[in-house]
């Protein structure tokens, strides 16, 4: 049987009041409205008119949010099928000519995304949130995480944040970024990461 309450609204900006489907909240976990609202009040109107990257994207609802708000270009990163294609009826109801969707492996794709980048010669925001350690077959995902954040070059990088499990120990730097805050909300934290200056 399907569970039809699993719909999510855009909160503000152009987009506001559109319903996004989720996908089966087996293959992806959505992120609360309460962090998405936090993170979006953080960087407020830094949105307009910048690139934006969600790596994992699920049901895109973060970057939707994002270009709603003002971002002049999405990049979505997802491999899930099921996922994949309740992303693609989301980004329909919205500005498609403005969304990319890199389909497959995130941690294969994330050259190709910095590659389009370093040619617009722009920098992105960085909206990364894997799938919590605890899924099955995800054991190993936050260190690979870890290696992918290393392995952006800082030209192309505005600011990173990865929404993760609390209790999760992220380190105070990696590669070229340096953690500057983080915030919990119950299970769920946001840390940001910026340019090491």
């Amino acid at each position: 049987m399907k569970n039809k309450s699993i719909i999510k609204k855009i909160i503000m900006g152009k987009f506001k009041g559109k319903t996004l489907k989720l996908p089966s909240m087996e293959t992806t976990r959505s992120s609360k409205s309460i962090v998405m609202e936090s993170f979006f009040n953080t960087i407020q109107f830094e949105i307009i008119d910048a690139h934006f990257v969600e790596v994992f994207s699920g049901s895109g609802s973060i970057g939707l949010e994002a270009l709603s708000r003002g971002a002049s270009n999405i990049f979505f990163m997802e491999r899930d099928r099921e996922a994949l294609k309740v992303l693609k009826q989301n980004i329909s109801q919205t500005d498609p000519s403005a969304c990319q969707i890199f389909a497959g492996d995130s941690f294969s794709n994330i050259d190709e995304v910095v590659k389009r980048l370093k040619k617009k010669k722009e920098d992105a925001y960085f909206y990364i949130d894997p799938p919590f350690s605890i899924r099955e077959g995800m054991e190993d995902i936050y260190e690979k995480m870890i290696k992918l954040i290393a392995s952006l070059p800082g030209e192309v990088v505005k600011l990173i944040v990865i929404e993760h499990m609390t209790g999760l120990e992220i380190p105070s730097s990696i590669g070229p970024f340096t953690v500057s805050k983080s915030k919990k909300f119950g299970n769920t934290s946001l840390t940001y990461l910026n340019l090491t200056i």
